[in-house]
């Protein structure tokens, strides 16, 4: 049985920060104490460096057939990419087809991440086509499959959008069964004719994409949402947030002691749509649905993140290289939408959050590795530090400064969203299950050593 004792390091969980040495034996945390005595086949010496549970990105499309195209990294690369940047878990997302089953877009995701993925991940399910027959699958994905979470759209009419009857239906059978529905919350019918008048006025160019999803798009969605579930008695998890007012439809829904659960994402804590009046067409790296937002939005953001109000931070990372984008070159509503971003989440959320002063330390765990465990079942196997769980934990050197280019990064795409951005804390080691998955730089592990994740029931926390 290999052991691996960490010395010498400041322990971060959710509610703790204490100095420790950390031993690890068979992929799991097997002591916690001020001083480990015996001797372990690998030593790492974590002094003036924190120690804090591996990063769980609850959002993430990898190998995604979207807009004509796939998104950049597949499950082998963008797996990789993740462990780089802290993050040893994520969950993807399995789309149903129309016209096809549940289990069928699950098999077809399984077979996209067996033996290719590094870390470990899981599946939330994407429902385009619920009916009678979709409607019958629910439990058993839930019970047998560990298939919790569903996602629904009510934007991308045609393709991915359902209509709220069918969401009724969905949030019935999934909440009967011990499930949870998300959200993507666009009013989908309003952005489309804002999109349409755009390209009857011949405005083409990527700063569009925005203008036709004005905040007002995502507000009234996020409200009806919020107003569905509450009609049900329902929970509902609210995914990539971007403004103010989404989330004020949040806060009012708190008045009646309506609990919503909100994701953000990194990029909408920390870009905003200047970015969009870049010449030519650099600014269709960033053209994502919702898209940036203005910095009212981004303190708004950062105030929910504080109050309470907004329980987790992800990526959305749904990376397109810059000959993918140009498919829209002359008609922004044919930019995929997505950008790159699941090898930088940990460390700007280190960098801009903690070194900043607008996260605690405990804080920055809660949000990107606790709270995604609780919420879709996978606590507290995932997500702390603790005797019993998994030994997935990252060593951060909060001294090192660094910068984030393309040249550097891990992903596969030809740009990064934060070209030349200098963060402030560099991950310096990174063990997945008490291996070590980062180590100088350098990935040590073999494609294929991820582990799917069959998660729990949903339960309020």
């Amino acid at each position: 049985m290999r052991k691996v004792i960490i010395r010498n390091g400041t322990v971060v969980t959710a509610t703790d920060t204490f100095k420790a040495d950390i031993l690890i034996e068979n992929e799991k945390v097997t002591a916690i104490s001020f001083s480990i005595s015996e001797k372990a086949d690998k030593e790492i010496d974590a002094s003036g460096c924190y120690v804090f549970p591996g990063g769980i990105d609850a959002h993430t499309h990898l190998d995604l057939p979207f807009m004509g195209t796939s998104s950049s990294d597949d499950f082998e690369s963008g797996t990789r990419a993740a462990l780089f940047g802290g993050t040893t878990t994520i969950i993807d997302f399995a789309f149903q087809s129309h016209g096809k089953s549940l289990k069928e877009g699950l098999s077809e995701w399984h077979q996209k991440a067996r033996g290719k993925a590094l870390c470990d991940y899981a599946f939330h399910l994407a429902v385009v086509d619920f009916n009678d027959r979709t409607k019958t699958e629910i439990r058993e994905l839930i019970e047998k499959e560990g298939v919790t979470s569903f996602k629904t759209f009510m934007a991308y009419k045609g393709a991915l959008m359902i209509d709220d009857r069918q969401m009724i239906g969905l949030m019935n059978e999934v909440k009967k069964w011990g499930g949870l529905v998300t959200v993507h919350a666009e009013n989908g019918d309003l952005a489309d004719s804002l999109i349409q008048m755009n390209r009857e006025q011949g405005n083409k160019a990527p700063k569009y994409h925005a203008l036709s999803r004005p905040e007002i798009v995502e507000a009234e969605a996020t409200g009806r949402a919020i107003d569905i579930a509450f009609a049900g008695k329902h929970p509902l998890y609210v995914v990539h947030m971007t403004c103010e007012g989404a989330l004020n439809r949040v806060k009012e829904a708190t008045k009646r002691d309506q609990r919503v659960l909100v994701e953000t994402c990194v990029q909408y804590l920390l870009l905003d749509d200047s970015l969009y009046d870049r010449p030519g067409f650099e600014g269709a790296k960033w053209v994502m649905s919702p898209p940036l937002r203005k910095p009212k939005d981004q303190q708004a953001l950062w105030k929910g993140i504080e109050q309470g109000l907004v329980h987790v931070v992800a990526t959305d990372h749904c990376p397109f290289c810059m000959n993918q984008k140009e498919m829209g070159m002359d008609d922004f509503s044919k930019i995929p939408n997505g950008a790159p971003g699941i090898e930088n989440r940990m460390e700007l959320m280190y960098s801009e959050g903690v070194e900043k002063g607008r996260l605690s330390l405990n804080k920055f765990v809660e949000i990107n590795s606790s709270n995604p465990a609780k919420i879709f079942g996978l606590y507290p196997r995932k997500g702390t530090i603790a005797v019993g769980s998994d030994a997935d934990l990252f060593i951060l050197d909060p001294r090192i400064e660094h910068t984030f280019t393309k040249e550097t990064q891990n992903m596969n795409c030809d740009y990064s969203s934060y070209e030349g951005w200098k963060v402030k804390g560099k991950i310096k080691s990174v063990l997945l299950r008490g291996v070590i998955a980062i180590e100088n730089g350098k990935s040590q592990l073999e494609k294929g050593f991820g582990q799917y994740l069959k998660r729990n029931k949903f339960k309020i926390f």
